[in-house]
């Protein structure tokens, strides 16, 4: 791309993305603000934790502007580049809080759930494709979509089976509606069974909820909650470990499509069913890896950053993604929900949808609840 396309590429997003940002801040202050107010009405006592979650009202703001004035087209692509760009950049710096063993062992424990959860969710989807006599490729897309990770699985499996406009936008339409309600609602149900343990919610979040932006957004609500940022962690860890079986689900649902209709499927390489910002997180996983240890080896990490240094930046890093970043991501996410896309979707696909978010939400509960004592971080 020329400069002079670039310079009116940045120009073109830059409306979107200071509009996110403008809602970020008016989240971040209208929280505190709200729990000033809580703990001047008496409703919460002066050492009181807000209730607030920051992350909550941003989403919110995001989806009362799109349904009520709506979002001019010069805020799109801004909004668009927020949710897709912005928010992988800050899923990327979030490595540099993990080291990449810890990374590693969040994701060992996570794998025997995320597995049983994806099993749950590709047979009650396809089950109930079948019995309510839906698309076969409908089935295909919303299983996709459920079981690893929303839209990205939708958009990487619907030329895979050749699946038609209106089947892919019903199976979007499913993983919006559905993902959004467990992203909003989750970290407050979750409260009940987890109390305040961080690694059984983040496990639950990363497991339970279809998109990868919806799991950050309900992790970073239950975070706010809780006040411990690990849920984060945990939750993000496990996504990003459950988005790496788009290599095994879309070639096994589309041998699944093709033995029914007998239509031959060009799949894709690997390497383009591997996001970047997966690769991306866990290379900065082992950059704190590398820093801690020549740290703990040489004094310096790198041999140029004493220990408190470098512990200090790569904090400073990581929280400015997990704080800054994400909250415009989050906006963006409130700016993207338009709720027209609901309209025209039958009942039938809704019952789909809806069978197998539960019945994945019901799967990752129970067996948290029942083996979440046995993992240890």
């Amino acid at each position: 791309m020329s400069k002079l396309g670039r310079l009116r590429n940045c120009q073109e997003i830059a409306p979107g993305l200071f509009l996110c940002l403008l809602l970020m801040l008016a989240g971040i202050f209208g929280a505190e603000a709200l729990g000033v107010l809580l703990k001047t009405t008496g409703v919460l006592p002066e050492d009181g934790v807000n209730p607030v979650s920051e992350i909550f009202i941003i989403i919110l703001l995001g989806i009362l502007i799109r349904n009520t004035i709506g979002l001019n087209s010069r805020f799109v692509k801004g909004v668009t580049f927020s949710v897709q760009m912005v928010l992988k950049a800050g899923i990327v710096l979030l490595g540099l809080r993990l080291s990449l063993l810890e990374a590693l062992a969040l994701g060992a424990w996570g794998i025997p759930l995320i597995i049983a959860c994806i099993s749950v969710a590709l047979g009650v989807t396809l089950f109930c494709t079948k019995k309510l006599g839906q698309s076969a490729r409908l089935g295909t897309l919303i299983a996709s979509g459920t079981s690893i990770c929303g839209l990205t699985a939708i958009m990487a499996t619907a030329p895979v089976i050749k699946a038609k406009e209106n089947e892919v936008a019903y199976a979007v339409a499913n993983i919006t509606i559905f993902g959004l309600t467990g992203m909003l609602i989750y970290p407050y149900i979750i409260v009940f069974f987890f109390s305040d343990d961080p690694v059984k919610a983040g496990l639950f979040l990363g497991t339970a909820i279809h998109d990868t932006a919806q799991v950050t957004g309900a992790a970073l609500i239950y975070g706010d909650l809780i006040n411990s940022a690990q849920v984060v962690d945990v939750a993000t860890v496990t996504k990003l470990i459950r988005n790496l079986f788009l290599i095994a689900v879309i070639p096994f649902v589309s041998v699944l499509l093709w033995k029914r209709d007998k239509e031959s499927a060009v799949l894709p390489k690997w390497h383009q069913l591997v996001p970047l910002f997966i690769i991306g997180f866990f290379a900065m996983a082992l950059l704190r890896t590398i820093g801690d240890a020549t740290a703990t080896a040489s004094g310096e990490a790198f041999g140029l950053l004493a220990p408190g240094t470098w512990e200090q930046a790569a904090v400073a890093v990581s929280t400015f993604g997990s704080t800054y970043l994400f909250g415009i991501a989050m906006a963006g996410i409130g700016l993207s929900t338009s709720f027209n896309v609901f309209k025209g979707l039958g009942m039938k696909p809704f019952a789909i949808g809806f069978t197998a978010a539960f019945a994945v939400g019901a799967v990752s509960l129970v067996l948290i609840s029942v083996f979440g004592d046995f993992i240890a971080v």
